[in-house]
């Protein structure tokens, strides 16, 4: 064994922010007056390794967070799993274990199954009891990989399913309450799990709202972390508390947590009154427009994440995209020059490292959109 050598990331805060010109017209038409992951040596790299027995979690237990002496990081070497069918992870048999999901890293379905069994209660909340859309890649990134919707194919019985009523059908979801079924996800082939924004239980009562902020490819990472920041303190006017995490992309997405008390149509409103509010204070940085022709130095402040039946990449997910990213929750003084990248090989990493959960709050807090803010947003 040998000690792993970790590099510390220090995200330095973002300069100065200046209230844009926007952010005026705002409060002049609102109502205010005042387990840790050991690794092992995978040709000439280094994956995650994470053994069934026992198996190595990283909990959100915020106790935990503290790093400890007695549990280093170590590199080690071990056998390979056999070349039999039954290997189990998170009490679910995989088959056709030693599939690659991303070549070029030799990541296999094996190693993304103990990826999500390893981060599962992190991953959890924010997809328990969500109908789903996901991306199935039943070859791998090798081959072609589709957008499915409806529980079209088999499934594992771990994954719950749920009748939604559509506007000339009715759809069938899948829905993924536990680590297990999200690990029956990875065996049905599927590598990206995208979210509903609204339950079963109050299905046409969104409790999330999602702006996904996606650049153009001449948009440097400085003008992404500025039109975040104009987003929280637009939603901060209008008494809404906002959390941001990274796509996997090159974007991020904003999300404001919600009492489940406005229907789609208001919360629609509500987020593209947002959206081009902030598209007009710099039309020449912002756009709402979704064609992608004309728009390479511009951020498309992507407001339709909040349709029904429309979804958004969840938190810890994995994307079918080489270098293997994922979706992760970040705090907002994370936000500073370097662009935060992270991939199944670096997310471990990092729950580990975290004093606290950035999100944390987040589950706690119910707060309203209200009238005087609808109204507001009317206006702009």
């Amino acid at each position: 064994m040998a000690m792993a050598c970790l590099r510390l990331f220090t995200f330095l805060p973002d300069p100065l922010f200046s209230v844009p010109r926007f952010l005026r017209r705002i409060v002049d038409s609102t109502f205010f007056d005042a387990a840790l992951p050991y690794f092992a040596m995978h040709t000439s790299t280094i994956i995650p390794l994470f053994l069934a027995n026992p198996v190595l979690k990283v909990a959100r237990d915020s106790n935990r967070f503290r790093r400890r002496a007695d549990r280093p990081w170590m590199i080690m070497r071990t056998a390979k799993s056999p070349p039999s069918s039954d290997v189990t992870v998170a009490g679910l048999r995989l088959s056709h274990h030693d599939r690659l999901i991303y070549p070029e890293l030799g990541l296999t379905k094996l190693d993304l199954a103990r990826y999500y069994e390893a981060i599962g209660e992190w991953i959890l909340p924010h997809v328990q009891g969500r109908p789903l859309t996901l991306v199935h890649c039943p070859k791998g990134l090798t081959g072609p990989c589709t957008y499915m919707r409806h529980s079209k194919v088999w499934g594992p019985d771990v994954l719950r399913r749920v009748r939604i009523r559509e506007q000339k059908k009715v759809g069938e979801y899948l829905v993924a309450d536990s680590v297990t079924a999200i690990v029956g996800l990875v065996q049905m082939g599927v590598v990206e799990i995208h979210t509903w924004n609204s339950k079963p239980d109050h299905l046409e009562l969104p409790d999330r709202i999602i702006w996904d902020l996606d650049p153009g490819p001449a948009v440097p990472w400085s003008r992404i972390v500025r039109a975040a920041t104009m987003l929280r303190a637009a939603l901060e006017v209008l008494g809404l508390k906002a959390w941001i995490k990274t796509t996997g992309g090159q974007g991020l997405h904003v999300v404001v947590p919600v009492v489940p008390a406005r229907d789609w149509s208001e919360c629609l409103a509500f987020a593209r009154g947002i959206a081009q509010s902030i598209e007009h204070s710099d039309p020449s940085s912002f756009t709402t427009t979704f064609p992608k022709q004309g728009r390479q130095r511009k951020i498309l402040v992507d407001y339709l994440r909040n349709n029904r039946t429309n979804t958004s990449v969840a938190a810890f997910s994995t994307r079918a995209r080489e270098k293997a990213p994922v979706s992760v929750p970040i705090a907002w003084d994370e936000l500073g020059p370097r662009r935060l990248r992270f991939t199944v090989r670096t997310v471990l990493r990092r729950l580990t490292l975290l004093h606290a959960d950035p999100w944390e709050q987040y589950w706690k807090t119910r707060q309203r959109i209200t009238d005087d803010a609808l109204t507001a947003v009317r206006r702009l």
